[in-house]
């Protein structure tokens, strides 16, 4: 019975997208399977587990991601009605620090509630394949965050984006695939900076950010509790999750993030379940913090980072902000086999030794040791290519000014298509007013002296007192570099 299960599911996922793309009047449909790649049937394993978990091959899929953890869940739905969890994908590579995106170039993958329809899907990116995350929803935009192009893809190479490995994405690709042949018309994104537990908040207790997690943990406990994919919508400028209009209203409430919330009420037997759940953990935060848990240390300089399965293949490889970096835990995964090939060009998140260096520790735009690697637009960073490294060598083209933080006028010129829609459906939301997150503020850096072309005449600038700039932030990228690839084929 189960042979024949799985054998009539992939076949399925065969015949739907041949049809697909013989039908050529469905453009969203079309552009999930143009090519091999996006065509790639769902793995047997994960077949198998749908069967064990009583899924539908195509029924409706969510993805949550945790930075801290470095991880990506794909849960499903049951033909109960309700989602589980259906695999759990280490994530190769994520950039910035823990908190939200609020500036095109602060190199910072977004977190949030996200809504990815079939135009978002990317079958020729240049990244094996990805996903658009739909970063700046609607709160975004009324905080006036700017940001373009924050993807999920593969490669294992982040400015921005979460990256995977090409395996994993193509994986994950058709699960997603899937669910929009069965009939999804977008699937839930939710990015959170760590599991929302009692433990994380009280670590992270102090940090700035703190208001901003503290009400999406909310869209996170209306999930926990009801294992149904929360409604989100937006309104003086917060996130509201699972409105309905009251009981004598005739229509439903119409909410814009950047206007006074409309009347709603969020149905008692969701609104009690999220109550008594946020009641308990916060009296477990208060318990921690009344036991002097540690508090998190703020990012030092260290740009984003791995889980301990990937970092545990690198030379000298590092977790950055994400658990499990110690020496012991990565000795004890180096005989573990890597979920997918990690990329030769693959740099792990290093420390900012020259940061750390200073009194009191603040981010310096000095140039770091040699043997630091930091996050940086030259060619010779992480990310740039076999030409651009070559042409590097040889003298050819020149190198990015280091010292130059990337903001929305200074970005290179880039052929951006259409920003994809918010969810229009159903934006999903939370019942009480969170405190207002407000974008971070970077002062501008002091003017450096002009870099060279040729590596050997690179020398450190001097680091100002005054320098605030926020850690993780991006430098400019030329334009005729090779690093500018993240671009409308992304």
């Amino acid at each position: 019975m189960t042979h024949r299960t799985l054998v009539r599911a992939l076949l399925t996922s065969a015949v739907l997208a041949a049809g697909v793309m013989l039908a050529g009047c469905d453009s969203d449909q079309i552009s999930l399977a143009q090519n091999a790649k996006a065509n790639q049937p769902v793995p047997p394993k994960l077949v198998a587990a749908m069967v064990e978990k009583d899924m539908d091959m195509q029924s409706p899929i969510l993805v949550r991601l945790f930075k801290q953890e470095a991880e990506l869940e794909v849960w499903k739905q049951t033909r109960s009605g309700q989602f589980a969890l259906l695999k759990t994908y280490p994530i190769c590579r994520w950039s910035g620090d823990l908190g939200p995106k609020v500036r095109e170039g602060d190199r910072q993958a977004p977190e949030g509630f996200y809504s990815i329809n079939p135009s978002q899907m990317n079958p020729q990116s240049a990244y094996y394949l990805s996903f658009n995350t739909g970063y700046p929803n609607a709160f975004d935009k009324s905080l006036g965050r700017t940001g373009s192009e924050l993807m999920v893809h593969g490669d294992c190479s982040s400015r921005g984006c979460y990256a995977m490995t090409d395996e994993q994405i193509a994986e994950i690709y058709s699960l997603g695939r899937e669910s929009f042949f069965g009939g999804q018309k977008a699937f839930q994104f939710q990015a959170y900076p760590f599991r929302m537990t009692a433990v994380n908040m009280a670590k992270h207790r102090n940090n700035p950010n703190m208001p901003f997690w503290k009400m999406i943990k909310q869209g996170n406990d209306h999930f926990e509790v009801t294992k149904q994919e929360p409604k989100v919508d937006f309104c003086e400028k917060k996130y509201v999750f699972d409105a309905a209009k009251p009981a004598d209203a005739v229509r439903d409430p119409v909410f814009n993030a950047s206007a006074k919330c409309p009347a709603y009420v969020i149905p008692e037997e969701i609104a009690s379940a999220v109550r008594e759940k946020e009641q308990r953990d916060d009296a477990e935060m208060a318990k921690l913090a009344a036991k002097g848990t540690p508090v998190a240390r703020l990012n030092s300089g260290i740009d984003g980072g791995m889980n301990a399965i990937f970092a545990s293949k690198i030379p000298e490889g590092n977790t950055g902000l994400s658990e499990g970096g110690d020496s012991q835990a990565l000795a004890s995964m180096s005989l573990a086999r890597a979920p997918g090939t990690i990329p030769g060009t693959v740099n792990p998140p290093r420390p900012n030794l020259a940061v750390q260096q200073e009194e009191p520790v603040v981010a310096t735009s000095s140039t770091p040791p040699a043997s630091t690697r930091v996050a940086s637009a030259n060619a010779s960073d992480k990310s740039e290519g076999f030409f651009s490294s070559f042409a590097r060598k040889v003298g050819i083209g020149g190198t990015a000014d280091a010292s130059k933080t990337a903001t929305p006028t200074q970005a290179p010129a880039a052929a951006a298509p259409a920003k994809p829609k918010v969810a229009e459906a159903k934006p999903q939301s939370v019942v009480r007013v969170a405190p207002k997150a407000e974008p971070k503020q970077a002062a501008k850096p002091a003017p450096k002296p002009a870099v060279t072309n040729t590596a050997a005449a690179t020398t450190p600038a001097a680091t100002s007192s005054a320098s605030t700039q926020l850690a993780g932030s991006a430098p400019v990228v030329q334009t005729n570099s090779f690093d500018t690839r993240f671009s409308a084929v992304k």
